[in-house]
């Protein structure tokens, strides 16, 4: 049977909770000044303005003012929502079960950047998140500012848009206006792609976070269409998922030729001859597959600012993700067996957990059989 079309929100939690919970937030903001100064207020100051915005999805589509697309549109995720708890595992908290106007057309803007040659990212380090290969803004013109510093310190920069993140539970995360009106399969995979997140972090291990969520949000999509018995829509997320698997091949396949050409002993000059022709080589693999197809989709990716920055975020999200395929298939795509297992890697040493899945060096030993605690028990 169908459950409600509008989830339940959490009123239960108290003001003294969210007081606590945002003076605790306050308090470590403090204590990591040092460290990251005035892009750590940035952060703060972007996310407590995000929370203050949040209304319970029940009290918008109640109110007779919400225009009745935004209606139906809150309805639908609230259903979403209310399968990723019941069907798939996802925890079931408050987040995605309140909605946010944020006025603008992505809730943040990452910038990722290499050196001129490499195709290793540089990363940041912060509380809680760890490490990681990106940095986001809550404004467009800070993001690209700070992406015009390290173009002049001779990097390859990427800035882009981003609809949605997850502050990993410690936050009641909201739908937000810059993802309504998409599919309903791309709707429900980042509810359940962000949800994952909270189920189960690495911190400093972007390419595991990314591919586990990834395979999940996929698995769940497959399942949400079969639900609500939508096979054409259920073909056509299987066409758009082969199709950005052969985008992303592409990309692989260019940035593992270019550590290659990178490790030679060429001059700079001639160097960045082979950097340009390498990419190129990239744009022309991805018109023949647009032509195989009939159509393309993709061009965006493969424009004149295409460089090292650009192919962290495909490797980021795909590197680990047929490792992981793997990994739930050998389970008979049972969920709670695979969390369990994804838990029992998410133990190992980062190395070790890299080579298992994502064909990053050797294996040493086995998986440990006990998984470690949940994240959120914590």
């Amino acid at each position: 049977m169908d459950r409600p079309l509008v989830a339940t929100p959490r009123h239960g939690r108290s003001c003294a909770g969210r007081a606590g919970r945002l003076g605790r937030a306050f308090a470590a903001l403090v204590a990591c000044l040092p460290l990251t100064g005035c892009y750590l207020l940035h952060t703060a100051k972007g996310q407590l303005d995000l929370n203050a915005k949040r209304q319970p999805i029940a009290r918008v589509v109640a109110d007779p003012r919400t225009p009745p697309t935004l209606r139906a549109q809150l309805e639908r995720v609230a259903r979403i929502r209310d399968f990723a708890t019941a069907e798939l595992g996802l925890p079931d908290n408050g987040s995605y079960r309140s909605y946010a106007d944020v006025g603008r057309p992505y809730v943040l803007w990452n910038v990722f950047a290499a050196p001129e040659f490499s195709v290793d990212p540089k990363t940041w380090c912060f509380p809680v998140a760890g490490c990681v290969a990106y940095r986001g803004y809550f404004d467009e013109s800070a993001a690209r500012r700070y992406g015009d510093s390290l173009r002049g310190r001779g990097y390859d920069v990427l800035v882009g848009g981003v609809p949605a993140y997850s502050t990993l539970g410690h936050f009641e995360d909201p739908v937000l206006n810059t993802w309504l009106g998409w599919s309903e399969p791309h709707l429900a995979g980042l509810v359940f792609h962000e949800l994952t997140h909270q189920l189960l972090y690495v911190p400093g291990d972007s390419k595991f976070n990314e591919a586990f969520a990834t395979v999940v949000e996929t698995e769940g999509v497959r399942r949400w269409l079969e639900r609500e018995g939508r096979a054409p829509d259920l073909a056509g997320f299987a066409q758009r998922q082969s199709r950005y698997a052969e985008v992303a091949a592409v990309l692989v396949r260019g940035r593992d030729r270019l550590r290659a050409l990178y490790a030679s002993a060429l001059e700079p000059a001639p160097l960045r001859e082979a950097k340009a022709a390498e990419f190129e080589r990239m744009r022309e693999e991805y018109r023949a597959l647009a032509q195989a197809w009939g159509d393309g989709g993709y061009e965006r990716l493969f424009g004149p600012d295409l460089n090292n920055a650009s192919l962290l975020a495909v490797a980021t999200y795909r590197q680990c993700v047929p490792g992981l395929e793997r990994e739930l298939e050998a389970v008979g795509r049972d969920l709670p067996r695979f969390y369990a297992r994804a838990r029992e890697l998410a133990a190992l040493p980062r190395e070790q957990r890299r080579a298992l899945l994502c064909g990053e060096g050797p294996v040493l030993v086995s998986a440990p059989a006990a998984a470690p605690a949940h994240p959120s028990s914590r």
